[in-house]
């Protein structure tokens, strides 16, 4: 579900300034909390700029701002909005980089400690991390927004390698069938590299069509890699 203010949001985080308020220290990778100016409201970002980012030998380098956006994307084309807005901005105060609104959650309740009805709401998750090729789910990666309970992944800056990286923390549904009406938008699978032709090489645009397919057509059981 979409929240209310969603174009608000969009339109601040796409044209408002934005400076820095703070630092978040656990991670690989610079990251920023922000905030954002539009039309006389502030709103709260995570920038993420591409130079902060720590090569790794298995993804190309300054790229995965850019994978953060192309997540946002998938997520949308799919109907789960399970990941915040997210837009690529070359004016940062370190450069060019992904900025992402911001969700106020527990850090303390994620999925190690959710409740069985709430791991019920992951399916979705699970399949868009599938057809990601999501390389990074950790438990601390999914939460649910505080006040209206709407579910959101982030962390997706390691997505979308041209081979199987699939690494999550989410076996719930493994050996299930996936639900119909999960897999009602991979009919349209065939159109998303206009999607991601701004943000991934194009064998990394290719990767996600195929598996869409193999899922539409076989139902394949969900099965996730540790």
């Amino acid at each position: 579900m979409l929240p209310q203010n969603s174009q608000t949001i969009q339109a601040a985080l796409t044209y408002g300034d934005y400076e820095l308020k703070g630092q978040f220290m656990l991670g690989s990778n610079y990251t920023f909390f922000v905030d954002v100016q539009h039309e006389g409201k502030t709103y709260k970002a995570v920038y993420k700029p591409s130079k902060g980012e720590q090569p790794l030998w298995d993804f190309p380098d300054n790229t995965l701002a850019l994978r953060e956006v192309a997540a946002y994307q998938l997520s949308e084309a799919l109907g789960f909005h399970i990941v915040p807005f997210t837009t690529y901005r070359d004016d940062g105060p370190y450069g060019p980089g992904s900025l992402q609104q911001y969700i106020e959650y527990d850090i303390e309740h994620h999925y190690f400690n959710f409740t069985p009805d709430e791991r019920e709401t992951l399916r979705p998750v699970v399949l868009f991390d599938i057809l990601a090729n999501n390389a990074d789910r950790k438990g601390s990666h999914i939460f649910f927004e505080e006040g209206t309970q709407t579910l959101y992944g982030i962390d997706h800056g390691i997505c979308f390698h041209e081979e199987n990286k699939l690494r999550t923390v989410i076996w719930d549904f493994s050996g299930q069938e996936i639900p119909s009406d999960l897999l009602a938008p991979l009919a349209d699978a065939e159109n998303w590299s206009d999607l991601f032709e701004q943000y991934l090489n194009p064998r990394e645009i290719r990767a996600p069509a195929p598996c869409a397919d193999t899922v539409k057509i076989k139902n394949i059981p969900i099965e996730t890699g540790r």
